[in-house]
């Protein structure tokens, strides 16, 4: 029997990224094919222009086949953006039980798909969707903190849940992009979730963490406690917004600005030499300038000091439960400026480090490009597919029938494995 294939799509307002995976007998993934192409269909992450992301696509994918060998029919995609949404809620029922004396209840998949529906049945507006309903905690009669009450016996039994939306139009616009690009979409998932299976570790969620994802156009925010997803929140700003400040104040084509960030942007004063300098080409004929790197300096700090002055404004909205242990981690394409950490250390007074994908057991192939902080998303979408076709396909016996709807009951046991 051959292997399984997991191919996951990352297409995000400034590139399309692609990794396809082969997966052998014991589930663990090989990287072994990727591509990456510019984007310039999605803005702020929401489609914008379909023919422009179609033909990203279609680049990205051709390139990947090359590579692998292979021809790509489906994959699993990343939503994220200003449209996409958190919120908690809380589902309370009483515990029917496999048994009659009212004194013996044993709460039975029934039960907990029931208190599941009982938290996800909230008033969202017409034009949203439910994207992720993620299981917090259980609680069983007075007894609180409980991961999976399964089997447990009890009376009442609630369950506060993490519930992410997006509008149905941004979801059928990328579901549309990469149909028309000729291939099927077997799950959108959110864009965080996913980079934070790559670049988080167990000890880091339980402890308390906020992940920090600055794309292109927006960064996204994910905050765990206690092992899983609390809250779910959009900045709509994040690098491009550098770019285009560098582009205004130092008259430059964006193309130039871009370069410039790249090659010498940075946001913390002694991540640099104050002799350093940089050119600036020059336009409609003129000469190119050299200026001090420090210029640059004022240019970018104060735009991604916002950026993090944003994110410390809603950490401090939250009513966490407990401190955040974990710190800070930061990932995204934007994340590789010099002296984010130390900046967003300072604002944000936690400890933080950057998120470029972790070596995993469950994972092969990693070459250095693959290392960076602009391939945790990409990567983590292949991780969750895995996760979630790997466990349809063990309970199934094939991975044929993940194609048919799977009972909610699984997807739920599917983040029990996944949170705890």
């Amino acid at each position: 029997m051959s292997n399984r294939i997991i191919t996951s799509l990352d297409i995000g307002s400034t590139f399309v990224r692609v990794i396809v995976c082969e997966v052998d007998i014991d589930g663990c993934l090989k990287i072994i094919g990727s591509a990456e192409r510019p984007s310039t269909g999605l803005r702020r992450g929401v489609v914008v222009n379909i023919e422009a992301t179609v033909r990203a696509i279609n680049s990205v994918v051709e390139d990947a086949e090359m590579m692998s060998g292979l021809d790509i029919t489906d994959c699993w995609i990343g939503i994220g953006g200003s449209h996409v949404t958190g919120l908690n809620s809380r589902g309370v029922v009483g515990i029917s039980g496999k048994k009659k004396n009212t004194r013996d209840r044993e709460i039975g998949e029934e039960d907990i798909e029931r208190v599941i529906d009982a938290a996800k049945a909230i008033v969202i507006p017409t034009d949203k969707q439910i994207l992720e309903v993620i299981p917090q905690q259980f609680k069983v009669d007075d007894q609180k903190g409980i991961k999976n009450p399964l089997d447990m016996i009890g009376v009442r039994l609630e369950s506060d849940v993490h519930i992410i939306t997006c509008t149905v139009t941004g979801a059928q616009n990328l579901i549309k992009c990469v149909n028309r690009a000729g291939l099927r979409v077997n799950e959108l998932i959110l864009q965080t979730l996913a980079a934070g299976s790559a670049v988080l570790t167990p000890e880091e969620m339980e402890l308390g963490v906020v992940l920090i994802d600055i794309g292109g156009g927006t960064t996204d925010i994910l905050v765990y406690v206690d092992g899983t997803p609390y809250s779910t929140y959009t900045i709509p700003a994040g690098g491009t917004q550098v770019t285009s400040d560098i582009s205004i104040l130092k008259n430059i084509s964006i193309e130039n600005a871009e370069k410039i960030k790249i090659d010498n942007g940075c946001c913390w004063e002694t991540m640099m030499d104050v002799n350093e300098s940089v050119v600036i080409p020059g336009v409609g004929g003129r000469p190119p300038i050299t200026i001090p790197r420090s210029q640059i300096l004022t240019i970018v700090k104060p735009r991604m000091e916002e950026i993090f002055n944003m994110v410390s404004y809603h950490i401090d909205t939250l009513n966490l439960p407990r401190t955040l242990g974990g710190g800070v981690v930061i990932t995204g394409g934007t994340a590789q400026l010099a002296g984010i950490v130390e900046l967003a250390n300072h604002i944000l007074k936690l400890p933080a480090r950057l998120g470029s994908p972790l070596k995993k057991p469950e994972v092969s192939g990693f070459v250095e490009e693959y290392r960076t902080p602009s391939y945790a998303t990409v990567i983590g979408l292949a991780l969750e597919g895995e996760r979630r076709l790997g466990s349809d396909t063990n309970e199934h016996g094939s991975d044929s029938q993940h194609k048919e709807k799977t009972g909610f009951f699984k997807r739920i046991k599917n983040l029990f494995k996944e949170f705890t």
